[in-house]
């Protein structure tokens, strides 16, 4: 479904009349969802809750716009069957990549319902770090591929495709779950697991650690691996933390078998993109583009 995921974020807070259980519900953090109705309300200049301390209720505004969601989500629904239709005698090759996290999460399930949806096209699937895959792109081996990560090249095209969080999380039961939230400087006391150099995800919580005054090589790093699976499986069976994407741990969460601790005053936020060589594009990766977001559900 194609939507405005802020849009969504309003619509379950309005719903449960509580920024905690709309957090657990669309498995993002608390301060997530009230940034992202802070920053609707400011685009629409107009309060769309009354905050009465722990309880929340809606405004007249609110009250108008959530009578609107429900119809707006309808009309998305009836634009991706349309856009659906459109797939009848489109064929050709495809090479796709992508970076580990979209690898490991959006992109079995996409590829999935792409194929059913264009059976004449005949694609393959690459997937590495936002390194590697940047290279295949340059190098014309992939045509197309979608990766997170701070490096731009001149002679690729980047196109924005979808945004992403990363949190810090342990098991839940280690002490640290149950503190909740810890200040910047603890970061320096905790034994974490990072992915490997060239990793697009290690970019993100490099910048933005150096942003609140603190350097990779400051912590205490017990390991590095090479992707989400492997860290998650590591961190059950250890005492250590990880930053990792929202994605990749909504089962987790749901199984109560790893916790997100705030980092107060942190927020790691990418964009996942869209890369390709300029001037290089065709009706088949037009069309995988556009259906890549008619379904995307982060």
């Amino acid at each position: 479904m194609i939507f405005d995921f802020r849009l969504q974020v309003f619509q379950t807070v309005a719903l449960k009349l509580s920024f905690t259980k709309a957090a657990a519900e669309l498995f993002i953090t608390q301060p997530a969802v009230t940034r992202h109705i802070r920053e609707l309300e400011k685009q629409l200049n107009m309060a769309l809750f009354v905050r009465n301390g722990n309880h929340i209720s809606l405004t007249s505004a609110g009250n108008v716009l959530l009578k609107h969601t429900a119809k707006i989500f309808e009309i998305y629904l009836l634009i991706e069957n349309d856009l659906a239709q459109l797939s009848d005698g489109l064929r050709g090759n495809l090479r796709i990549g992508a970076s580990t996290t979209l690898a490991q999460t959006f992109m079995p399930k996409i590829l999935a319902l792409f194929k059913a949806a264009y059976p004449e096209i005949i694609f393959t699937f690459t997937r590495g770090n936002t390194e590697s895959i940047t290279q295949l792109v340059i190098d014309g081996k992939i045509d197309v591929a979608m990766v997170e990560g701070q490096m731009h090249y001149p002679q690729i095209n980047y196109e924005k495709f979808s945004d992403d969080e990363l949190v810090l999380v342990t098991k839940s039961d280690n002490p640290l779950a149950q503190k909740g939230e810890i200040v910047p400087h603890q970061l320096l006391d905790l034994q974490l697991v990072l992915r490997e150099h060239g990793s697009g995800t290690l970019d993100v919580i490099s910048k933005a650690l150096s942003e609140a005054g603190i350097s990779l090589k400051d912590l205490k790093i017990e390991l590095q691996l090479e992707s989400n699976v492997s860290i998650k499986q590591y961190l059950l069976h250890s005492e250590a933390a990880a930053f990792l994407s929202m994605q990749t741990i909504i089962g987790e969460l749901k199984r109560n078998e790893l916790s997100i601790v705030d980092v107060k005053g942190i927020e790691m936020f990418r964009t996942f993109q869209f890369i390709q060589l300029h001037g290089r594009t065709s009706k088949v990766i037009e069309s995988f583009k556009l259906f890549c977001r008619g379904h995307i559900n982060i």
